[in-house]
C-alpha cells in the first residue's frame, strides 16, 4: 500500500503533466492581429495548407452561402480560434456577413490535442449555429472529427 506522502506526490506529477500536456496546444499568433494580412492575405502556401487541412471547416455545414472572402475570413477565424484562443473567447471576423467562433478547452484523444467548437454566422438577418471538433496535427494543422 503506498503512504500519503507517496500518493500527493504521484498527484502533484500527473497535474504538472496535464497543466503541460494542455499548454503545449496554444501557440502564439505570429500572424498579428485583425489587422494584420491574415492567413489568407500573404499568399503564403503553408497558410492556406493550415486552413485547407480544416476541410472547409464547420462554417461549411451552416446552410449559408458566403461569398468567398467572408468564406476566408470564416475558416481563419476556426483556425485561430482552435490554435490560440483560450477555452470560452470568441474569435469574431466580419465582411458583408459576420460571424464568432468559441473553442472549448483542449483534451486529449490519444497523442493528439482537439478542441469542441462552435461557429455562429450571420447574414443578412439569418443566424446559423454549427458545432464540431478538430484534433491538431503533429504538423500544426487542424483536421477536424466526423
Amino acid at each position: 500500500m503506498r503512504s500519503a506522502r507517496a500518493r500527493a506526490a504521484g498527484s502533484a506529477v500527473l497535474s504538472l503533466v496535464v497543466v503541460s500536456v494542455l499548454s503545449s496546444c496554444a501557440t502564439s499568433n505570429t500572424r498579428g492581429g485583425a489587422g494584420g494580412t491574415g492567413l489568407f492575405g500573404g499568399g503564403s502556401s503553408a497558410s492556406v495548407s493550415y486552413i485547407s487541412s480544416l476541410q472547409g471547416g464547420i462554417v461549411s455545414r451552416s446552410g449559408i452561402q458566403l461569398s468567398r472572402g467572408d468564406y476566408n475570413k470564416a475558416l481563419e477565424a476556426e483556425y485561430r480560434a482552435l490554435e490560440t484562443a483560450p477555452g470560452g473567447q470568441a474569435v469574431t471576423w466580419s465582411g458583408s456577413a459576420k460571424g464568432e467562433v468559441v473553442a472549448n478547452a483542449p483534451y486529449q484523444v490519444g497523442n493528439q490535442n482537439c478542441r469542441q467548437y462552435s461557429h455562429t454566422i450571420t447574414d443578412n438577418g439569418r443566424e446559423a449555429k454549427v458545432r464540431g471538433a478538430a484534433c491538431r496535427n503533429a504538423d500544426g494543422t487542424w483536421t477536424p472529427l466526423t
